[in-house]
């Protein structure tokens, strides 16, 4: 059962991937992510087909991590009769509360690592998700690699996830599937399943432009997603896709020289597009 397991998170990792294009790419690429979705549908057997038929007509998050014993997606606690059986993998366990298909956290996967919410002081709008100390106003970088690479790092530095060079691999074979890099010179790489938080969102800025798979790309958003926002982060890619589609705060962006200042332009620029 474990291979079906496997093949059903690279199943969800794909439906996703393509709700993403839906969102911000030209359509270009559905006809192939769609045959790449029939491919491993065929490889299900029938009672785990049937099962996620019956799941996905209600969301597209089928299949969730179990960590900390506990859905990653809806945080029910997983009973210690059912907790062995995900970990071993020979039978699908469903979630007792939500219903989603549950398998075990990769013991390298990359964890949220930042302090919980202030409950008397509550965050709005892009506050939510970011902070001074993960915008990179003059990111290096020549290549996607190490564009993502200093962002990662500064989201480890400052103390936001457990494993920068966890979340680079992991960001790099989400690109491997499809380029994140959209119309404008901006990319969006990130990593879903990073549990533990919220999600986290970090932003750099090139002004010779990188090299993005034959793109060229000024504006670099490297995001850290639990499984349970993967709709919310459609929302805020479109967001933030819509707020730098204006000149003016694309300009005020690029003219930064440094952080504070970054800061200060990437809020001015999302005040009315993320909430």
């Amino acid at each position: 059962m474990k291979s079906q397991i496997n093949t059903l998170r690279q199943l969800q990792e794909l439906v996703l991937t393509r709700d993403e294009h839906n969102q911000t790419g030209d359509g270009s690429h559905l006809d192939s992510l769609n045959d790449s979705i029939v491919a491993l549908q065929q490889k299900l057997i029938p009672q785990v087909a049937g099962l996620y038929d019956r799941l996905y007509k209600k969301n597209h998050i089928v299949i969730s991590a179990m960590t900390n014993n506990c859905c990653a997606v809806c945080g029910m606690q997983v009973p210690i009769a059912q907790v062995q059986q995900v970990r071993l993998g020979r039978h699908l366990v469903t979630c007792s509360s939500c219903g989603r298909i549950l398998f075990a956290a990769d013991e390298d996967a990359v964890m949220n690592t930042s302090e919980a919410p202030d409950r008397d002081n509550p965050k709005t709008g892009i506050s939510r998700f970011s902070a001074e100390e993960l915008m990179l106003a003059n990111l290096s970088a020549k290549t996607r690699e190490d564009a993502i690479s200093q962002l990662a790092e500064a989201m480890e530095k400052h103390g936001f996830i457990s494993s920068a060079g966890n979340l680079v691999a992991a960001a790099l074979e989400r690109e491997s599937v499809l380029s994140t890099a959209i119309e404008g010179g901006i990319a969006f790489p990130h990593v879903r399943g990073v549990e533990g938080g919220g999600l986290t969102l970090a932003m750099g800025v090139s002004r010779k432009g990188i090299d993005w798979d034959g793109e060229k790309v000024n504006m670099v958003f490297l995001s850290a997603i639990p499984v349970a926002v993967s709709a919310f982060y459609l929302r805020l890619m479109a967001g933030l896709s819509q707020s730098f589609s204006k000149d003016s705060n694309r300009k005020a962006v690029v003219e930064a020289n440094d952080s504070a200042a970054l800061w200060k332009a990437l809020q001015r620029a999302t005040r009315t597009t993320v909430k």
